[in-house]
């Protein structure tokens, strides 16, 4: 069937299928530290941020600033800042804690074939303010949606994402020299994993594993 009712969209059958497949890929998103150095086919990023722009957004603003960071001067920068800020970490543990915190793989900077800096507008004229009047940080959690969209996205075509929380926000705004209005959300790494894990590394690790949603479910 072509189409329904005149002026509708016709509602898409979302098969048993499709939403066994659709755990599947929930299951297998993983944060990603370990890449191939192998880039992306051509176009392939742009596919992919093309799917990652259909994500909701507060008003309709779609916040989120995209940096493609390829230049190798502001990755230097970028790994300088990681390097100075995990080692700082470390220092906040104990001593056997900071000797697990040391030989943990927090991020594929090295490795991986694409880096993008994900900023929020923390102002767009975009969505005349729609929305964001009493929780302006609807901009970011916009952006996030975005992310995780991206994610997924990256994920059904056998692309990794790692999400490097470990940088100085200041430092890498001014090594991309982006808007000052505009806020640093995440900066992820995107390539090919070198090995596939169901089971997050850090859970390998027997750094943090999960716990039962029940833990964190709340009835009033």
């Amino acid at each position: 069937m072509a189409g329904g009712a005149e002026g509708r969209d016709v509602i898409p059958d979302f098969s048993e299928k499709f939403q066994k497949d659709f755990e599947t890929l929930l299951k297998w998103r993983r944060d990603v530290r370990r890449f191939k150095q192998e880039p992306l086919p051509e176009g392939a990023l742009d596919h992919l941020l093309q799917l990652a722009d259909l994500a909701p957004s507060v008003g309709n603003s779609q916040p989120w600033r995209i940096v493609v960071v390829d230049s190798a001067e502001a990755r230097g920068r970028i790994i300088a800042s990681f390097e100075a800020e995990n080692e700082e970490a470390a220092r906040t543990y104990s001593d056997d804690k900071a000797l697990a915190y040391r030989q943990l793989k927090l991020a594929g900077l090295k490795e991986a074939p694409v880096h993008l800096a994900i900023f929020c507008d923390d102002d767009p004229e975009q969505g005349h303010g729609l929305g964001r009047l009493t929780m302006p940080e609807t901009l970011a959690y916009s952006t996030v949606s975005m992310i995780h969209t991206f994610w997924l996205a990256a994920r059904a075509e056998g692309v990794g994402v790692g999400w490097v929380s470990i940088l100085d926000p200041d430092a890498v705004t001014e090594a991309l020299q982006v808007d000052a209005g505009w806020r640093l959300v995440a900066y992820l790494c995107v390539g090919y994993p070198e090995e596939e894990h169901i089971d997050p590394e850090l859970e390998r690790a027997r750094w943090q594993a999960r716990t039962p949603l029940a833990s964190r479910v709340i009835h009033r």
